[in-house]
């Protein structure tokens, strides 16, 4: 794109475009979730005002890196992409939204009966009644019945309470009960996200949802003994209520984590696991339904249409790309690698710079394949020969979705210094003994992953546009 001069008016109005009016404008699918909003097609993405964050990266900022981002585009794109509602009606700007002060969390109002939410769970989403009755009993599951601003309608919602150990309410999550318009969910302002909807039993097993329908969906499917574990609906992907449950019932030793079996929940998954982990709970497992969600696993076993599962783009690519580097490093010479990892790089670097993607995706391939042949030395030295099945099948293990969403533009940097790191290993005076060489293959096969994941990633916002084209052409004919 040509250099284009933008003043700083033009700068500071791009910088304080409100990103929800931005992002509906987009056709963006948004979720309310108190005072954010999570970004549809990626749960872990909230935004307020101008402001954005990425919770599973942990990294944000404002409109301008937001576009950059998730449009994959440059800075004057971006810019130029967020002033184009100067064209026609102007993106709001979050600087002439008043502040909200925090709210106090109050309970929204019951209604006098729950038929509209019996009929919804037992009938649309085929909740099992006595399951649904359990939770009623115990207050966690009401109708809401809310009056509009005029006085003139009245809203009805199915309310998922979360009570603390004295079973005082600090959470609800509403959802709407009709079929009419657009589906309604949102968590309570003022609630407290530790104590999200959730059920405590006394055994040593804890089961993790998104949502408060799929943790129902999950009892309905498997109801024998229930009330004896633990469950928690996160609303959302967060991670606050799962480790508040891990905190105050120490008896529990394990979790299963029942995310969607889509993308964004994939991702949730690695996530989570490495959020426990560090937190000292090592027993962690992963259940997916075998549809999107749990619902849609109910609605098979009653004979129903059902929405599949989506495969993780990155899970679909990356076994093929892993096998081509492994069968590449069996035919590759180590002995100028420390001048064919910095060449390779800078190749890698111009090539993306001016668009020539396939090479630049060529020249990552090809320090990848360098690196893991350098791994399977150090193995053979150290008596442990690892074939080229077995490398490839040890190089995917390492590439994880949610540790391979940046974008792969930045990564220049932190590859050339993993290169010095490991070049420096492999050169330093002295006899290695097994340990080091362990360690040296481990650094090897880490900067291995490094380069791959840079094609993995690529290849599968590939295949992630192509899938939309045909969704696209699909809708078209009809």
């Amino acid at each position: 794109m040509p250099y284009i001069h933008f003043t700083e008016d033009q700068k500071q109005r791009a910088a304080s475009v409100d990103l929800v009016d931005f992002l509906r404008r987009q056709g963006e699918k948004l979720i309310r979730s108190g005072p954010e909003y999570r970004l549809g097609r990626d749960h872990s993405v909230t935004v307020r005002g101008n402001e954005w964050f990425d919770h599973a990266i942990e990294e944000g900022g404002g409109p301008i890196s937001f576009v950059r981002n998730f449009y994959n585009l440059s800075y004057p794109e971006a810019v130029t992409r967020l002033l184009n509602g100067e064209q026609g009606k102007p993106y709001e700007s979050s600087s002439k939204k008043q502040k909200e002060e925090p709210k106090e969390f109050i309970l929204p109002a019951a209604g006098h009966e729950m038929r509209r939410l019996y009929a919804y769970l037992l009938k649309k989403r085929l909740i099992d009644r006595e399951v649904l009755n359990t939770f009623v009993r115990a207050g966690l599951i009401y109708e809401s019945c809310e009056k509009s601003k005029d006085g003139l309608r009245e809203y009805h919602n199915a309310v998922f309470v979360g009570k603390d150990k004295h079973g005082v309410a600090r959470h609800a999550h509403k959802r709407s009960v009709s079929d009419m318009g657009k589906t309604f969910r949102i968590n309570v302002e003022g609630c407290d996200p530790r104590y999200s909807f959730h059920w405590t039993g006394k055994s040593d097993r804890l089961y993790v949802f998104e949502a408060p329908i799929d943790l129902l969906s999950f009892l309905t499917l498997y109801p024998k003994d229930w009330q004896k574990h633990s469950y928690v609906a996160l609303c959302g992907t967060a991670e606050h209520a799962m480790l508040w449950m891990l905190e105050q019932n120490p008896g529990i030793t394990s979790a299963v984590l029942c995310l969607d079996h889509d993308e964004a929940g994939i991702e949730a998954t690695g996530r989570l696991t490495d959020i426990l982990r560090e937190h000292g709970h090592p027993q962690v497992s992963a259940l997916l339904p075998e549809c999107k969600d749990w619902n849609e696993d109910v609605k098979v076993r009653c004979g129903l249409e059902a929405q599949p599962a989506e495969e993780h783009p990155q899970h679909t690519v990356a076994p093929g790309i892993c096998k081509q580097i492994a069968a590449m490093s069996g035919t590759a010479k180590l002995d100028r690698i420390d001048i064919e990892l910095p060449t390779l790089l800078e190749r890698y670097r111009n090539n993306l710079h001016w668009g020539r993607f396939e090479k630049a995706m060529d020249c990552m391939e090809q320090m990848s394949a360098l690196a893991l042949a350098a791994c399977g030395r150090e193995l053979r030295q150290i008596g442990r020969p690892a074939s080229s099945e077995e490398l490839a099948e040890t190089l995917r293990r390492r590439i994880l979705p949610h540790q391979n969403r940046g974008k792969i533009h930045g990564r220049h940097s932190e590859i050339a210094m993993e290169i010095q790191s490991v070049l420096a290993k492999s050169t330093a005076p002295g006899i290695r003994s097994q340990a080091d060489k362990q360690q040296l293959a481990r650094a090897w096969l880490e900067l291995a992953a490094s380069c791959a994941k840079i094609p993995v990633k690529y290849e599968a916002e590939e295949l992630k546009q192509q899938s939309k084209q045909e969704e696209s052409l699909k809708m078209e004919l009809g």
